[in-house]
């Protein structure tokens, strides 16, 4: 099992900002990711919010062994030609320490940022099966000519390539039909939250099933396209189930042992942040980044 973190952007860089991805390596931490997004919910709405790639590349510059990455990138703010070339770039300053977490995007107040309509769900399903295999060919392909209902690409140049080969890992986060099987196409790991509704109303127990089911539905999608269930990495990012993981390093240790037996292989933990729905204590979050890998292997 491998334990990585989540750093809300909420921070100046020169006031500890740069000291947290620093720590997250310290730590041990397999990787550290960000959202990418333009602001966020309460109580980030009209506070600080900091972009993903110039946070990543600053991050890359700061550590050494830490993977980066997104969690996630959405088509809500993104076309996939000019994110390709960043990928590209962050890659090369990271020394190939880079992951991409990417998925459909949501319908929170950001997402018309750029003043489109509100997309449904099914068009955000619609561009999402448009944008992850373009994606795919501009980070894997020297040149690139595409033409698409959402996105298009002409001679778009994606050399030198990443350093990773023959790209940088994708994360695809995912709970549909239509989106698992991206996931079993595309990704090198699937991501979800959990069941929504057994996040919002139900119990531990509710969530794990849930999560089973989940699964099993990743299993069927891997099974239409061909690949084999257990070369599809299995993430999980904490902070939304009903369960309070972070109240102890026993609390911790048990949650992640039940997520074992479904095949999740990383947890992602929300950096505490005091007066938010991360909020945890610091010290109890930094004994189960240090201690609960060794009770966990």
């Amino acid at each position: 099992m491998r334990l990585s973190t989540v750093i809300l952007p909420v921070r100046r860089w020169s006031e500890g900002g740069r000291e947290m991805w620093q720590r997250a390596e310290e730590l041990g931490f397999h990787a550290a990711y960000t959202y990418d997004h333009l602001s966020w919910r309460v109580p980030f709405r009209d506070g600080p919010w900091f972009g993903a790639v110039p946070t990543l590349t600053a991050a890359a510059a700061a550590t050494s062994r830490l993977r980066l990455g997104t969690m996630v990138t959405s088509p809500n703010f993104r076309h996939p030609v000019p994110l390709a070339k960043e990928l590209i770039t962050l890659d090369d300053i990271s020394n190939g320490r880079v992951t991409l977490g990417i998925g459909a995007g949501g319908s929170g107040f950001d997402a018309t940022a750029l003043g489109q309509h509100p997309w449904t769900r099914r068009e955000r399903a619609d561009r999402f099966a448009e944008f992850v295999p373009l994606l795919d060919r501009l980070l894997t392909q020297d040149e690139v000519t595409a033409e698409g209902t959402y996105y298009a690409a002409h001679e778009a140049r994606g050399l030198p390539g990443c350093v990773q080969r023959p790209r940088l890992p994708f994360t695809v986060a995912a709970t549909g039909p239509r989106g698992l099987r991206l996931a079993a196409d595309h990704g090198e790991s699937w991501l979800t939250t959990g069941d929504p509704a057994a996040n919002e109303t139900g119990s531990p127990a509710d969530s794990l099933a849930a999560l089973a089911r989940q699964t099993e539905a990743l299993e069927k999608a891997c099974a239409e396209t061909g690949r084999a269930p257990h070369t599809l990495g299995r993430t999980l990012l904490t902070g939304f189930t009903p369960d309070r993981p972070l109240e102890s390093l026993d609390a911790f240790v048990d949650f992640a042992g039940r997520l074992t037996t479904l095949g999740f292989d990383e947890l992602v933990l929300h950096w505490p942040l005091p007066g938010t729905r991360f909020e945890a204590d610091l010290s109890v979050f930094e004994s189960i980044a240090t201690e609960a890998p060794a009770q966990l292997a």
